[in-house]
């Protein structure tokens, strides 16, 4: 179970770059010597961190105003590159629940719904729009009832997604839990289905 996505009011962190890859959203190597619970100081590490392990305060992600941040904004192909569920972990563990951006890698953008993480798909040109109001901190509003992002200025961004995708968001599903929706309708297919083709049923074989 994931926590339910209704509503989500916050700083965005204007994060414009494309390309940004799974690897440099959390390196391989944190992902084999820690849990899911542990990755968020170490989510962009390369471009938080100096050589020496010290924060660098000229990266955005640093900047006090984006702390926790529930919003990211991106440039391009977001979360390209191998795909590993601990990327979004590594958002996750730094307050991201929602990502706004032009495109993203696949196996990514799915982990995304796996896990309670909404990505926004918007033109370059509305997202570009958005960052630049949202350098000051200010606050961004997606309302996944209605689909639609209200900007700093007073304007309501309508977004698409796949109804099936929404309303497991809206109800902290998974996949599974998506379709343990309809436990009752499978139970009563299956039923019928032994009645109908008691072959294809075998006994369960008693135990010794």
């Amino acid at each position: 179970m994931n926590h339910p996505f209704t509503t989500l009011t916050g700083p965005a962190v204007p994060l414009m770059r494309a390309n940004v890859d799974t690897d440099v959203i959390i390196r391989i190597e944190r992902l084999t010597t820690l849990g899911k619970d542990a990755l968020g100081p170490y989510a962009f590490e390369a471009l938080r961190r100096r050589p020496d392990g010290s924060e660098d305060a000229d990266c955005v992600l640093n900047a006090p105003r984006f702390r926790q941040a529930p919003l990211l904004l991106a440039a391009e192909n977001f979360g390209c590159g191998s795909s590993r569920e601990g990327a979004v972990w590594a958002l996750q563990g730094i307050g991201v629940r929602c990502v706004i951006a032009p495109s993203y890698g696949d196996i990514f953008w799915s982990n995304c719904f796996q896990n309670g993480v909404l990505p926004i798909t918007l033109p370059i040109g509305q997202v570009q729009s958005l960052a630049i109001q949202c350098e000051g901190g200010a606050s961004v509003t997606v309302d996944l009832q209605t689909c639609s992002v209200a900007a700093p200025d007073g304007q309501l961004i309508p977004f698409a997604i796949d109804p099936l995708r929404r309303e497991a968001l809206l109800h902290g599903l998974d996949d599974i839990g998506l379709t343990l929706k309809d436990d009752a309708l499978i139970r009563d297919w299956q039923a019928a289905d032994r009645l109908r083709r008691p072959w294809a049923w075998p006994a369960a074989r008693s135990r010794p």
